[in-house]
């Protein structure tokens, strides 16, 4: 993970600390359970608890071990029993690597999807707040980058916030999804260790028993959960992609807030870049980017191998660290964004009446006009606006073709702009609620 993008509570989860405490618990809840089973000493587990339980990892002790097992649980079970002492030889009964190591990965992506959650709450508060403060600020709607129809700035915040709304839905049924412990031992087969041991430490830990895993808890949970963070990411990317088109300078509908003292170029000293959404959108091609060796882990060989071990590595701290700080920067955006409802009328009304084509399109076809020919009727004068700069009322009005089928009254009433946003309440109903 790159310090630049990444905010201390979610890194803190993937710190070595926090695995090593995390795989102690696993083990010690283990040991808990075969006590209970009298497989092991009761005396023994609560010897491991008390004095794993107090204990300090020495991350450098841990390396040095493994710099001659090779093996980082092994490194792990070795100095914890450098803590515990004789009874250590009831740690790990009948359980193999892979029980820690995919236990422990599921609850920190857990962890992690806590504070992913907490992160859309707040984003999808900032865009409903924003959203009710615009949902009468008609702008323009564009089509293929191209003006189109009004609509209002509010409804706009309105998508994204309904957009966001099912990432988080998404994202509750992938913390769902990886919410699994596996203690079932070498091959899956629970042949040197009780079931039960599994239930008791799914438990202990808030999650749930594998129904069935090989030797490591099956990746197609964790592709799901990686695609999901893939798709935030291209939410967050689709935001960030609109709000830079609208800050472009000969559109300048709005604009990322610019801080006292902040500079836009190291030439230029006129430069206000949208450098945060910029940045948002690199990050979320980073967070997508995991989503395919996540999907390329699934196939593994026969009860397990390690090549997805290395990737792991890599995707759990960096998907979650950089989607995590990609969320909180997205919701200053909306929070701190400066909205332009002047320029916005300006560019509504640049091409003289334009958008309103398809209301006199339409009443040209009740009145009966063909639709052919009611088209043709509309489109020529449409391309004397965009091409000579003329105005369409205008050029409507002189249009005896147009004005033998409707009256002056009837072609001018097709120019009110509330007829463009009389349904914006509807649409916040559906979004936000009836309230």
């Amino acid at each position: 993970m790159i310090p630049r993008y990444a905010r201390p509570e979610m890194v803190s989860i993937w710190s070595q600390e926090t695995k090593f405490r995390i795989w102690f618990e696993i083990e010690a809840h283990a040991c808990d359970a075969l006590a209970e089973l009298g497989v092991i000493p009761k005396e023994a587990a609560k010897t491991i608890w008390e004095k794993g339980g107090a204990a300090t990892f020495d991350v450098d002790r841990i390396d040095e071990i493994e710099r001659e097992t090779k093996h980082d649980v092994i490194a792990f079970l070795t100095h914890l029993a450098e803590f515990v002492g004789p009874d250590s030889r009831f740690i790990h009964q009948g359980m193999t690597s892979s029980d820690v190591l995919d236990t422990c990965f599921n609850v920190q992506l857990v962890r992690a999807s806590d504070l992913l959650l907490a992160d859309l709450d707040a984003l999808l508060a900032a865009l409903k707040r924003r959203a009710f403060e615009h949902k009468d600020t008609v702008t323009i709607g564009r089509s293929h980058g191209i003006h189109a129809e009004p609509t209002t700035f509010g409804v706009k915040l309105a998508l994204a916030y309904a957009e966001f709304d099912r990432c988080r839905k998404r994202l509750v049924a992938a913390r769902e999804e990886i919410a699994t412990c596996a203690i079932s031992g070498a091959v899956g087969t629970f042949a040197n260790i009780d079931p039960r041991v599994e239930e008791h430490v799914a438990a202990a830990l808030g999650l749930q028993p594998e129904p069935v895993s090989t030797q490591v808890i099956p990746r197609d949970r964790h592709a799901m959960y990686f695609a999901t963070l893939g798709v935030v990411a291209s939410s967050i990317e689709r935001l960030a992609t609109e709000i830079r088109h609208l800050q472009r300078t000969e559109v300048l509908e709005v604009e990322e807030y610019f801080s006292p003292g902040q500079k836009g170029s190291s030439a230029m000293p006129h430069k206000r870049n949208p450098v945060l959404t910029e940045n948002l959108t690199g990050l979320a091609r980073m967070v997508r980017a995991f989503a395919i060796p996540a999907m390329e882990n699934v196939a593994l060989w026969h009860e397990r191998d390690i090549s997805h071990s290395s990737v792991e590595r890599y995707i759990g701290p960096d998907a979650t660290v950089t989607l995590d700080f990609a969320l909180a920067r997205l919701t200053g955006v909306v929070d701190k964004l400066l909205v332009y409802p002047e320029r916005m009328d300006k560019n509504l009304n640049q091409f003289k009446g334009l958008v309103h084509s398809q209301r006199v399109l339409l009443a040209l076809t009740q009145a009966g006009v063909s639709r052919e020919d009611a088209y043709r009727l509309v489109q020529r004068n449409a391309m004397k606006v965009w091409e000579q700069g003329a105005d369409f009322l205008t050029e409507l009005l002189s249009d005896k073709d147009v004005t033998t089928a409707l009256s002056e009254d009837q072609i001018r009433e097709k120019f009110d702009l509330g007829y463009h946003t009389k349904h914006v309440d509807t649409i916040f109903a559906r979004v936000f609620g009836a309230a």
